[in-house]
């Protein structure tokens, strides 16, 4: 029999099948289903910072209260935060308690200040770990990659001061230098790190010429980006690294590891196949193992990496070459 457990930021799971952050794992019944379903851990929707500051914006627009009542603002907006912290506080409880999976906390702030607050409450409420949803897209021209970078930096060194249960950073591929980004941050104290961060993206439509939501699901084809990153990085960096995005089967499951990915998080294929897809995968992970005669995925994680192959310059490879470059019927 092949054993499909692993170790993911000091936890064991029973397998490396995680639900990613999403409305998927925003109620404790859903969590519930996933469990029974057969994930190894969930991440809990993200709690994020821009969400309570709009809701609070909302709420303030209704009121007939002058602006002179600041104080009385400064109340409802610590009031509308704490609501918020209380219910994912309890949506953490509550979670523990229907499942015997490790729950994975999940926040994204602005302000230092709020990272803090976030952390400390969901470690008091029981999370097991924290996964850090701190994408910053550098779309500010006046402002140096070193300096984006360093907002990074800055929000782990704050949450660590803090906080005793294992941290993740999950973060999008937008660096000067990835490579020595995640080299640099994997020297802070966290525990693992998630490649990649599917992030939001608009498109336009034609007919009303206005921005819109581009596709929310990923396609099952994109788990080649973080493949690429994570069997580039996982032999030089020692913390877990976990992948996201484009992971709709086992055969993603599966080359993710040979890259040396410790644990794979799962969203659109549940959001278009229901819970019992997790089944699936993990029987098609088993049924290749035993195929290939290993027992443990420790056996062949890594097998695909940079530090294991015999010509690490394939993965480093960024233009097409003689693959390509003597077709003459491609168009």
């Amino acid at each position: 029999m092949v054993n499909l457990e692993t170790e993911y930021l000091g936890l064991k799971l029973k397998n490396p099948i995680i639900v990613g952050s999403s409305g998927l794992t925003s109620t404790p019944v859903q969590i519930k289903r996933l469990a029974e379903a057969g994930a190894g851990a969930v991440v809990l929707k993200s709690i994020f910072e821009e969400e309570i500051a709009y809701e609070y914006e909302k709420n303030i627009a209704t009121k007939e209260t002058g602006h002179e009542f600041f104080e009385y603002y400064d109340y409802f907006d610590y009031k509308i935060k704490e609501q918020n912290l209380e219910k994912y506080s309890r949506l953490i409880h509550q979670a523990k308690q229907e499942t015997n999976i490790p729950i994975i906390a999940s926040a994204n702030a602005v302000s230092p200040s709020e990272w803090i607050s976030y952390a400390t409450k969901f470690e008091e409420a029981g999370a097991d770990a924290l996964e850090i949803n701190a994408f910053i897209l550098p779309s500010d021209p006046s402002k140096t990659g070193a300096e984006i970078e360093a907002e990074y930096f800055e929000i782990i060194n704050q949450v660590l001061q803090y906080v005793k249960i294992p941290v993740a950073l999950k973060i999008g591929p937008y660096f000067s230098g990835l490579a020595n980004s995640i080299l640099k941050l994997s020297q802070t104290g966290i525990k693992g790190m998630v490649l990649f961060n599917r992030t939001y993206n608009p498109d336009i439509d034609l007919d009303s010429m206005k921005l819109v939501p581009a596709k929310i699901f990923s396609s099952d084809w994109e788990y080649i980006l973080p493949l690429r990153w994570i069997a580039l990085l996982s032999g030089r960096v020692n913390i877990d690294l976990s992948a996201s995005t484009g992971i709709h089967t086992s055969d993603e499951v599966i080359k993710l590891i040979l890259a040396g990915a410790k644990t794979t998080q799962i969203v659109s294929a549940i959001y278009k196949y229901g819970p019992m897809h997790i089944e699936k995968v993990i029987n098609g992970v088993t049924d290749w193992m035993e195929e290939k005669n290993f027992k443990s995925l420790d056996e062949f994680r890594g097998l695909a990496n940079n530090s294991s192959i015999s010509d690490p310059a394939f993965l480093e490879r960024i233009q097409f070459m003689k693959y390509f470059g003597d077709r003459e019927d491609i168009l």
